[in-house]
């Protein structure tokens, strides 16, 4: 059995009923198989370029600029320390979307990532299990509804999150919902915590700077390169499709919580 989602556009009145509904039929999807996307759905291209030019206005006047200054002024050793704290962050969400997708060697993996870099990497501040091969294996509720069998959806551009799908939408709205550092982290280290990922994205963003200023500024048109780099990517890491032509691209409204 395949999830349909039960809306077509990303208003708030309608995403909170479609968390329920997904989550409502994630046990009754275990062994389904998500359909392979083909092309790109998009009916709601007219909105969506009003969000892109939103985000293009922030991108120009505070991401971008801000990056820059990240770039240009914090150490690189100061830079690497905050992005590998922020990878460690991260850690708990994926282990538990490991688990929710009965990847249990890929939940074994990352456990290991995360004792090894809380220990010997100082709290995460280093990151001596990538010296000792246990690389990171990233993943999203997003990546958990599309092994349960959830349709990919209509192609979504959101304000400050940037591209998405109306199944990876509702992945962002639970991942950043149930994070386990939710509940584990007391205050102000909670805060600690979100800011060492919203450095780590402008990082990310400074290190791309080349390759998304072209696709935002030079492209004739920015919003069908994003999405369709969006997409190809996405697909991509599902396992969907064959690589995309340009595989360095970064999303600059990416999740600031990580996600």
């Amino acid at each position: 059995m395949v999830v349909k989602f039960p809306f077509k556009s990303v208003s708030g009145s309608k995403i909170i009923p479609a968390v329920v509904s997904v989550m409502g039929f994630l046990v009754l999807s275990a062994c389904a198989q998500a359909p392979t996307p083909q092309g790109i759905y998009d009916p709601d291209e007219v909105q969506n370029r009003g969000v892109h030019q939103f985000n293009l206005a922030l991108d120009r006047g505070l991401v971008g600029p801000g990056a820059s200054g990240y770039g240009n002024f914090v150490p690189k050793p100061v830079q690497q320390g905050i992005s590998n704290v922020a990878g460690t962050l991260d850690l708990p969400g994926d282990i538990a979307n490991n688990i929710l997708q009965f990847r249990l060697g890929n939940a074994a993996h990352n456990t290991l990532r995360l004792a090894v870099n809380l220990t010997a990497g100082v709290g995460g501040l280093f990151d001596p299990a990538t010296v000792l091969g246990v690389t990171e294996k990233k993943t999203d509720f997003g990546e958990t509804l599309h092994v349960w069998g959830a349709e990919e959806g209509a192609y979504v551009e959101l304000p400050v999150i940037g591209p998405s799908t109306t199944r990876d939408t509702v992945g962002t709205l639970v991942d950043v919902a149930l994070n386990p550092l939710r509940f584990i982290l007391p205050s102000p280290e909670s805060t600690y915590a979100t800011l060492a990922k919203g450095a780590s994205r402008l990082g990310d963003r400074n290190r791309y700077s080349d390759t998304l200023d072209s696709i935002l500024y030079d492209s004739a048109d920015s919003y069908a390169q994003a999405r369709l780099l969006y997409l190809q990517n996405r697909r991509f890491e599902l396992g969907q499709d064959s690589p995309p032509d340009d595989s360095a691209f970064y999303d600059p409204y990416e999740d600031p919580y990580g996600q």
